[in-house]
């Protein structure tokens, strides 16, 4: 399967909110309980500005996934320090999409000259604290039952990797 990586674009707003939205009802990938609106996707760019995005998309640029990179913390003491998040549509899983995508944004991070890439996870993700793993994420810190989402608790996991 051929795809190619770009940023994140305005007309990329209703595939990237389709594939967030189906996390969101479907599993504890995505935090939010209910669907949002595709006016989200504003709060999706608002806070990403300056900081490397993805979209991946296949030859007729359908968009197969998404990421981005956005602060840890607005505070200057803290720039070096981004969050990563990353959706892919589910029949896509397992390509190698989730992989080139991370590889991306961490380019990205380097050229900004980040030095360390949060990962924040429901503990009841199993798949995505595997696949961080397996690319050189390391646990650093877990909140034990602070989340709550379809009657269940359950544990942010915090990963990171130092670039």
């Amino acid at each position: 399967m051929e795809y190619n990586m770009v940023p994140i674009s305005s007309e990329d707003r209703e595939a990237v909110i389709d594939i967030f939205n189906h996390y969101i009802e479907n599993s504890f990938a995505a935090y939010p309980e209910r669907k949002v609106p595709y006016e989200f996707f504003d709060l999706f760019l608002r806070n990403t500005v300056g900081y490397p995005t993805v979209a991946a998309k296949d030859e007729n640029k359908n968009v197969l996934g998404f990421g981005m990179l956005h602060p840890h913390s607005p505070m200057p003491t803290l720039a070096g320090t981004a969050e990563i998040t990353y959706f892919i549509r589910p029949e896509f899983t397992g390509k190698g999409i989730g992989a080139a995508m991370l590889g991306y944004l961490l380019e990205g991070a380097g050229e900004k000259g980040l030095h360390c890439i949060l990962a924040n996870i429901s503990s009841l993700n199993d798949g995505s604290i595997r696949f961080h793993l397996n690319h050189g994420f390391e646990e650093c810190g877990r909140f034990h039952e602070v989340g709550k989402k379809k009657g269940k608790l359950f544990d942010t996991v915090w990963m990171q990797k130092l670039l």
